[in-house]
This record gives structure tokens, sequence and C-alpha cells, in this order.
């Protein structure tokens, strides 16, 4: 018996050795190849995205910006309106209708900083964002290789207004938004890891660039550990709507973060992600694959034109002079993670370059 059943084993992996055998790569005339010969247009048009817009394939500015308006160009869709011909989805209507969209989206910065390299890649607007977005969070270290999936018509509406949560909602209200959207709760705090290479520009505008953590430049989850410690202080101008006490200076802490994070249906599922890398990119990856593809048919795959993200050095640790002690555990069905401490004094974190 023991025999047999090594005898399928052996015959399976040989089955799966052969069907990976046989999957067709094209040579593209730029060197590289893909599993669809319609990806081969999209290498030249990643290199001039990464020079024109990520000035060379840096996690910055740019990077988390086009993120952003990936997030806020695709949320605009309901599951109970279905937004044909009016507009929604991962369509670009946020590039195509900017000056109708910006008046409501709060991206207008993005809008004029991405537009000039959009006319000049020849896509469409709904595949120059999320194409962009793929690219922008691959610079980032630790960042899943988002998929990118190809061939969006052209947006036919702007997207309506008020279908993007603030961070004044209540997690109440953002459930439902999201839930509209197709999204549980699982997957909204997996959505949130993007705010670990985020910057608020619009919250408190007399200081752009201010972090959500204090590893802004990596993909990791920093943010979730942060957004639990006692917060203390402002980083501008006292409070403002939309934020609450940060524990950091020059860190913001969003309000709506916050509120997730303490709220039973959603604690112990930010809880999870801390010092949780693995499930942390692998759920925001599946997320985000959900989320560009929303009002969308008959894609093609074209993901292996996305590049590939650097690793992850890990482990995450308290900023300095913070603890275990500081934490405002609202999760009590599982063990808080043992971390440790950055060495030396309170830290004062920098506002993003290039904001």
């Amino acid at each position: 018996m023991v025999f047999a059943r090594l005898a399928v084993l052996v015959a399976l992996a040989a089955s799966h050795l052969t069907n990976a055998a046989i999957i067709k790569r094209f040579a593209c005339s730029t060197g590289q190849t893909t599993t669809n010969e319609a990806c081969c247009k999209l290498f030249p048009i990643v290199d001039q995205i990464q020079k024109d817009l990520f000035d060379g394939g840096e996690c910055g500015e740019e990077a988390h910006s086009a993120l952003r308006l990936a997030f806020h160009d695709a949320i605009g869709f309901s599951l109970q309106v279905r937004y044909s011909n009016r507009g929604g989805g991962a369509d670009g209507s946020l590039l195509a209708f900017n000056t109708t969209e910006t008046a409501f989206s709060t991206t207008d910065d993005i809008v004029a900083s991405q537009f000039p390299v959009f006319l000049e890649s020849g896509l469409s607007a709904g595949d120059f964002v999320h194409l962009a977005a793929a690219i922008g969070t691959g610079n980032c270290p630790g960042a899943p290789k988002l998929d990118f999936f190809f061939g969006r018509p052209d947006p036919v509406a702007p997207a309506p207004d008020r279908t993007v949560p603030e961070p004044t909602d209540s997690v109440t209200a953002i459930l439902s938004r999201f839930a509209d959207a197709g999204f549980s709760p699982s997957e909204v705090v997996a959505l949130l890891a993007s705010h670990t290479i985020a910057a608020a520009d619009q919250i408190d505008p007399s200081i752009p660039g201010t972090p959500f953590d204090s590893t802004v430049g990596t993909f990791d989850s920093q943010v979730f550990l942060e957004v639990l410690l006692k917060g203390t202080l402002f980083p501008g101008n006292g409070p403002q709507s939309g934020e609450v006490e940060s524990p950091i200076a020059g860190e913001m802490r969003l309000q709506s973060d916050f509120a997730i994070s303490q709220d039973s249906r959603t604690a112990c599922l930010w809880q999870n992600m801390i010092d949780n890398q693995n499930v942390m990119a692998s759920a925001f990856k599946a997320a985000m694959s959900k989320l560009q593809v929303l009002g969308q048919s008959d894609l093609i795959d074209c993901s292996d034109v996305v590049p590939v993200p650097a690793s992850f050095d890990g482990p995450i640790k308290y900023p300095a002079s913070f603890s275990q002690s500081d934490v405002q555990i609202a999760c009590a069905e599982s063990p808080f993670p043992s971390l440790a401490t950055v060495e030396g004094p309170a830290p004062t974190l920098a506002p993003v370059p290039g904001s």
C-alpha cells in the first residue's frame, strides 16, 4: 500500500512538472519574455513610468501616491448600483475625468503629476492607473509583487461622489462602504497595509508628507504596531479633522485607522498583521488583485511585467523608547507578539521627500 501511494505521488509530481514545462512564453523584441504576447508592449512603458514617474525606481512620494490613486479610482463601485455606462470601478476615470473627480477625491496633486506621463504612455486611463500602482508598490522593499491585468477600455463617465471612505467615518460606515464594493472586514484591514508606505498631505496641509509609520520606505507591518501605541501629540497645528494623537513626533495617526484597530469586529484582524510579514503581504496582494478589476472583465494577465520587490530584512521593532507597556491592546483572543525595541532616544520623523 505504501509503495502504491508513493507511485501515485511520483506520478502526480511528474504531471505537474510536465504541465509547468509546457507553459508557453513569448520572447519580446525588448528581450523580456511573457506568458502572453499582448503584454510585450508593456515592458517599454514600465521602463518609461519608472523613469518619468518614480525617479528610476524609488519607493518615494510618487510610489505612495500611485497606490493611493489606484484605490481612489477603483473603490468608486457598488454591487448594489452597477455603474454600467455611469462610470465607477477600476477604469481610470480619475485621470480621464480629472476636473470632475478631483473636486471630491483630494487627489488633484497626484493626477497633475501622473497626467503627462499617462498621455505619453498610450495606455487607457484605467490600465495606466493600475499599472503605475503595481510598479510603484514594487519599488518598496517588503511589498508583494502585485498582479496587473491589461485591457481596460476607456472610462465612460466619472465615478459618483461619496464612494471613497473618509478618515472621519465610523468603522460601521467604512465597513459598509467596502461591503457594498464586495470587500469583507479582513480585506479592509489587508488593504490598509498600504498605509505602511503612505503619508498625509491633506489632513494638515501645513505639514505635507507626514508619514503614518517610522519605516515609510519599507512595506512592513510597522504601521499596524504604531497605530496601537498610546498617542501623546499632534504632528502639526494641533488637532485636525480626521486625525488623533500620535505616539511619535512627526507621525500622523488617522482617526479611522485607530478606530479600526480598536473595534471588536477588526481588532484581532489588525493585531494579527503585526510582525506577520508573509500573511500581511499575501493578504494585501489578494485584496489588491480584487480591487484593480472592479467593474472590469475580459482582461489579460500581464503580471509578469511588474518589477519584483526587494525582500524585507525584518523583524519589525518598537520605535526607540517604546515597549509593550505602551500598546493599547484591543484583541484579547491571541497573545500580543514579542518584539525588541530600537536603541536610542525617541525618534522624530521627517516628512517624506518630494511631498
